[in-house]
């Protein structure tokens, strides 16, 4: 996640690390068990979002195209479908090393300490 979010944000608006280097946990405050379950954001007064929340506030911040789709979030329904569809993929999201995904730390030139 954090590379498709760097590679799209072209104003760099959001600052997108993997959550295995060292440090960040701590830096945001965060335990692995939150991470390990949910994608997060952190805005800089502190506030927090996770999962399908996350996902669509990132969306919004790299803009473009993107900011329609996440605009969808608000729409209760919606939001709904896309916490329970980010709830299971987050829980499936081991099985997605077949098709090549795999976390950022673990590709060769990863600079993760």
């Amino acid at each position: 996640m954090a590379r498709w979010v760097r590679r799209r944000d072209q104003a760099g608006r959001v600052l997108a690390v993997a959550n295995q280097k060292p440090g960040v946990l701590e830096r945001f405050g965060l335990t692995r068990e939150e991470v390990d379950r949910a994608a997060w954001t952190v805005d800089p007064s502190g506030g927090r979002l996770q999962g399908a929340a996350a996902i669509n506030r990132v969306l919004d911040e790299v803009g473009g195209g993107w900011r329609a789709l996440a605009a969808l979030y608000r729409v209760r329904p919606i939001a709904a479908m896309e916490e329970a569809f980010y709830s299971r993929f987050a829980r499936n999201r081991s099985r997605f090393h077949r098709f090549g995904v795999k976390p950022e730390c673990d590709e060769p030139d990863a600079d993760c300490g």
